[in-house]
């Protein structure tokens, strides 16, 4: 009979750039699968990984292999750390999503750096990752990955939304898994906040002293990206392209910026949420101004779990991926990504 319970070391980098989670699991199944975190942390990256990361987009293919080269390395080391830090002897495998360098799944391209083979001869560990590859070559937008996660670790909800650099969420739609982007979230909200010298708006206090400016409201809620039908996932690239723009060319006090785009995400959630219960996680669930303005705009139950799963369900969820890779069982649901058939994702890699 197949292992039922794993020890996974999940690592993850998201697009709100706060840096790399590490999250060591206890992972179990019985039928149903059961999760415990045993030791967590997030390692904020440099100030020149921070520029490195920020500035992925226009690099060349000849700069982003070198990037990906020393990304590997430093992700080791982060990883080794960990390890030893926590006395951690004993684990399966680790499951690492890496860092999204480019993603443009219409050209068939999806990039994750520190995904090497070198990742487990650094670590002396099985690695389990590049999870995004093959959906994207089976058609599928190889985004987002969490929701079946959300459907197999937290049933008892009728929406899971995470709050990160981007607003997504997932939900059961006739018996299907569907999930998408709603908008953009932290990407943007510290990137106008950074013009303060500040990293991000401490419980939102900046955007709650603003003032909402009606005008960009509506031009941002009158973005085409709102009115596509899902499967649909949003990009750093998207963002420069028509978010930041359209602010820019408002002249407005960051304040106001701040306050009328929290207000926007908070439309944008609201539209999407209508019933039954809701979990909300991710580092965006501590902006309470935001979460204000989301109760605002629905009568769903909104959960607002511990800290544990709040900062860490990604990393999490990306454990339980590495483990049905483990299992050869399905990872990745074609409802959810638009890919021709569900599938077992990722690569696994022997020190």
């Amino acid at each position: 009979m197949m292992n039922s319970t794993y020890k996974i070391l999940g690592v993850m980098s998201g697009t709100s750039l706060d840096g790399v989670d590490l999250a060591y699991i206890n992972l179990s199944y019985d039928g149903k699968w059961h999760y415990k975190f045993l030791a967590c942390e997030t390692i904020a990256y440099s100030m020149d990984w921070l520029i490195k990361l920020k500035n992925l987009v226009g690099v060349s293919s000849l700069e982003l292999n070198q990037i990906d080269e020393d990304y590997t390395q430093y992700l080791g080391g982060i990883i080794n750390t960990f390890l030893k830090k926590h006395h951690i002897s004993e684990l399966d495998f680790i499951s690492s999503h890496g860092h999204t360098a480019l993603h443009q799944p219409e050209n068939g391209i999806t990039v994750q750096i520190g995904n090497k083979k070198e990742l487990a001869v650094l670590t002396n560990h099985d690695v389990i990752c590049d999870f995004r590859l093959q959906d994207v070559q089976f058609g599928g937008q190889g985004a987002p990955l969490v929701p079946i996660g959300d459907k197999l670790l937290f049933p008892e909800f009728n929406y899971c939304v995470n709050l990160g650099g981007f607003a997504n969420i997932s939900t059961e739609i006739a018996g299907k898994r569907i999930a998408y982007d709603i908008c953009p979230a932290n990407i943007v909200l510290n990137h106008y906040v950074a013009t303060l010298g500040l990293e991000y708006d401490d419980a939102g206090k900046i955007a709650a002293s603003g003032n909402c400016d009606t005008n960009l409201l509506e031009e941002l809620n009158n973005l085409e990206f709102y009115k596509k039908p899902y499967p649909k996932s949003l990009g750093l690239e998207w963002v420069e392209q028509y978010i930041f723009p359209c602010i820019d060319a408002f002249n407005l006090a960051t304040p106001d910026i701040l306050k009328t785009f929290s207000i926007h995400v908070a439309i944008q959630i609201g539209n999407q949420i209508n019933k039954g219960k809701t979990l909300i996680t991710g580092g965006g669930a501590y902006n309470v101004f935001v979460m204000e303005q989301i109760k605002e705009q629905t009568s769903t139950e909104i959960t607002i779990p511990d800290n544990s799963l709040i900062e860490y369900k990604e990393a999490l969820i990306f454990s339980l991926l590495g483990a049905l890779k483990f299992r050869n069982e399905v990872n990745c649901l074609a409802s959810v990504t638009g890919a021709k058939i569900d599938h077992s994702s990722g690569k696994m890699y022997h020190p």
